[in-house]
Formats: structure tokens, C-alpha cells, sequence
């Protein structure tokens, strides 16, 4: 019998000898893809309909609200109340967008892939937590620079009327950064446990929206100190009450007395950063376990 024979084919491979960037760059690459993802960036004409159309609504109202301020000569709508007014549409953003960004990973079954070399388990839940929490500021802090442009440009005080509406803008600036770092942080959090886009997205607006009624049952309870301490049962209305404490009359001018918090600012502080100190914290349990399958 003749001994078998066998060719080897030379099909091309090679091993790569360029540049190996390390996490650093791995995290960047996913933060940047994130973002992308979050603008439907890259994607087809179908996935970016909802994020513009979200985007285009917000630049028309701080438009109409240069407008009209430059007609009058009055301000419409200070930057922390434009942010305070648009955060219904922050909150379909986040429940379509959360999703998009961590449920169909789950769905794929490609975390492993993502979680072998260089990438640690905690890099990609921040990555995405960040992009999130970027894509949600540039929403309500961009309308904002527009209507910072046009004040700026119509102002009769000169560069002190510039530089007056820009220490307006600054706390409205921070004001939206508080409300993309509580609302990705849940949003994300509650996304992560569903690998369906539909049950995420419902999640994340029942969380958002059904918590609503309990500040309401809250706020009408015979005790004063439960009633200025309502909007601890809601995220959103969480959201507002740091703004009031925080902001005063930028947010709410004239002094008004609805929805007082009392003496309690610095409690609505400290629920606000544990809140977000705590989804973080879970996000990242959420992402240990889930690379340990």
C-alpha cells in the first residue's frame, strides 16, 4: 500500500504585526460606536428617523423661543426650564435608545466576543453608560447653544450681555447633565436586564412614567414632611427637585410656591447621586454575570 500524501495550501494568512492599541482605544472605539448607534449614525434611513425627528423638535422650540424672545425683548424660557420642559422627550429617547445600545448584544449572544481580549467586563458597561449619558446632554444641551446664539447676538448691553446670558447658560448646561446621568443610568440599568428591544423600551417607560402617580399620592398626604418629600418616588420628578434646590430662580422665577421641597435640598441631592452611584454599581454586577455564562 502507498503511504497517504497531502499538500499543504498556502491560502494567504498571516499574523498581524501592526500596532496592537490595548483597552484604552478598545474603549474609546466602542464609546465613539455607542454614540454613533445612539443617532442611528452608520445605520439605515429607517434607524434614524426617531433620534432626528426627537433632535429637530427640541432645535425648533429653542428657536421659536429665540424668536420670540428677540421680538418681545423678554426671556421666554430660561436654559434650566428648557431642559425642565423637554424632558418628555428625553424619556422615548432613552426607551428607544438604551436598547439599541445593549439589548441586541444580549439578544446576539456576542458579549463574549467582545469580553475575550482586550475589553474588561466593567469597560463596556461604562462605554455604553457614557455614550448614553453624551447622547442625552447633546439633546437638550445643543437646542440650548442656540439659544444662547441668539441672545447673544440680539443683547443691547454689549460684551456684558454676552457674557451675563453666558453665565445663564452654564447652570442650564449642568442641569441637562444631570438629567442625561440620572436617565441613562437607569435606563441603561433596566435595558441590561432584557434582551428584547420591546420589553427594555417598555421597562424603562413604565419606570419613567407609572412612578409618576406615587409623587402625586405623595404630595396630597395629610404629613408636610411627606408632601415636601414626594418627589423622592419618581426619577424624574427627583430630577426636578435638585433642579429647584440647586438653581432657584433660573428655574422657577419670581420665587413661585408651587411644589416646595422645604428644608430638604440636600436630601434630593444625596438621592439623586445614590441613585445613580447605585444603578452604576448594578449595571456593572448585571455585566459580571452576564460574561460569567
Amino acid at each position: 500500500m502507498s503511504e497517504p500524501t497531502g499538500v499543504i495550501h498556502d491560502i494567504g494568512y498571516q499574523r498581524y504585526t501592526g500596532p496592537r492599541l490595548g483597552r484604552r482605544h478598545v474603549f474609546g472605539a466602542l464609546y465613539l460606536h455607542g454614540l454613533r448607534t445612539a443617532f442611528g449614525l452608520g445605520r439605515s434611513a429607517k434607524a434614524k428617523i426617531f433620534p432626528w425627528l426627537v433632535l429637530g423638535i427640541v432645535t425648533v422650540v429653542a428657536a421659536g423661543v429665540t424668536a420670540v424672545r428677540s421680538q418681545i425683548g423678554e426671556v421666554v424660557m430660561t436654559y434650566a426650564q428648557f431642559a425642565d420642559n423637554m424632558s418628555w422627550l428625553v424619556i422615548f429617547f432613552v426607551a428607544v435608545v438604551a436598547p439599541e445600545l445593549v439589548s441586541r448584544d444580549l439578544h446576539s449572544g456576542v458579549l463574549p466576543l467582545y469580553f475575550s481580549r482586550p475589553l474588561p467586563r466593567g469597560d463596556y458597561a461604562l462605554a455604553k453608560l457614557a455614550a448614553l449619558g453624551s447622547a442625552l446632554w447633546l439633546l437638550l444641551g445643543a437646542p440650548q447653544l442656540v439659544m444662547f446664539l441668539g441672545a447673544a447676538f440680539t443683547t443691547t448691553d454689549g460684551m456684558s450681555g454676552v457674557w451675563n446670558e453666558l453665565l445663564d447658560l452654564l447652570p442650564g448646561l449642568v442641569y441637562a447633565a444631570l438629567w442625561a446621568v440620572v436617565f441613562a443610568s437607569v435606563g441603561l440599568l433596566i435595558a441590561s436586564l432584557a434582551g428584547k428591544r420591546a420589553f427594555a423600551a417598555g421597562g424603562i417607560v413604565a419606570v419613567f412614567l407609572m412612578t409618576a402617580p406615587i409623587v402625586g399620592i405623595l404630595s396630597i398626604m395629610p404629613s408636610r414632611t411627606v408632601n415636601e418629600l414626594a418627589m423622592l418616588g419618581s426619577p424624574t420628578a427627583l430630577v426636578h427637585a435638585v433642579g429647584r434646590y440647586t438653581l432657584g430662580d433660573l428655574l422657577i422665577p419670581g420665587g413661585q410656591t408651587e411644589g416646595q421641597i422645604g428644608g430638604f435640598g440636600p436630601v434630593y441631592v444625596a438621592a439623586a447621586v445614590l441613585l445613580v452611584a447605585g444603578c452604576v454599581a448594578l449595571l456593572l454586577m448585571r455585566y459580571r454575570k452576564v460574561a460569567a455564562r
